[in-house]
């Protein structure tokens, strides 16, 4: 997501080893290359989805068959654009280093309030009751929907040790997906504990071919919920990828 240093994950040895999965492609759909995505969310037919970097940040209703912008919104150039959600007719979105985040109106994208917090913000997602934000800590924030204030934190950890570089997030089937910026991986996990339930390997499913254009980390899950469809994509991608999820032998 930035240009620093990847901080090192520090995984133990532990004698239950953490369930691991790989992928299938069941389809691939276009996507705009010009997009340096920071969230993404699938909502009634629609990706909507946040793009990053000062003075090119945009928030956009995408069609997720052919990729093309139905609606967006530019944001002004001091702000970098991170994590989106939509709960409650609203679109919820964070910036980057501006601590500043924008409610929009779910189908107009009129700015309808602002929200301020401290320190980074990355990714986003609701489960209906509650948003979960993070910072590019191993800390998931909790916020109330309505007030957008935090009420207390989840501790991410795999064999009591932090897991760092939470990302983009995703709520799907009970479970917190997150990206773990500048890998191939995403982590499954439990909100009651903090605990990774699983880990999801997604190594090499960007052909080698579209490497050698401007592409950047992957970044970008989303989830319909109602038709058991799991997409992710990365930044500045050529696809986004609808994927079923293989469990590794």
């Amino acid at each position: 997501m930035r240009f620093a240093a990847l901080v090192l994950l520090l995984l133990p040895c532990h004698a239950q080893k953490t369930p691991e999965y790989t992928y299938k492609v069941v389809h691939a759909y276009p996507h705009d290359r010009t997009s340096f995505t920071e969230g993404l969310e699938y909502h009634n037919g629609f990706l909507y989805e946040s793009t990053g970097l000062a003075g090119k940040s945009v928030l956009r209703k995408v069609r997720l068959n052919d990729g093309a912008v139905v609606q967006n919104i530019n944001l002004s150039p001091q702000y970098f654009g991170e994590g989106i959600t939509v709960i409650g007719g609203e679109v919820v979105q964070l910036t980057y280093q501006t601590q500043i985040g924008f409610v929009y109106g779910l189908n107009d994208f009129k700015v309808r309030r602002t929200f301020t917090y401290k320190g980074e913000g990355w990714g986003l997602t609701n489960n209906g009751r509650e948003i979960f934000f993070t910072d590019g800590s191993a800390e998931i924030r909790v916020l109330d929907p309505k007030t957008l204030a935090e009420k207390r934190r989840i501790k991410v950890q795999e064999g009591g040790r932090p897991v760092v570089n939470l990302n983009e997030l995703e709520w799907v089937e009970g479970e917190l997906f997150a990206n773990v910026w500048q890998t191939q991986r995403i982590a499954r996990i439990s909100p009651q504990t903090g605990a990774i339930k699983g880990w999801i390997d997604l190594s090499g499913i960007l052909s080698p071919m579209y490497q050698t254009q401007a592409v950047d980390v992957m970044n970008g899950i989303a989830y319909d919920a109602a038709g058991k469809r799991l997409f992710i994509t990365g930044k500045w991608w050529p696809f986004v990828y609808e994927i079923q999820l293989v469990s590794k032998r």
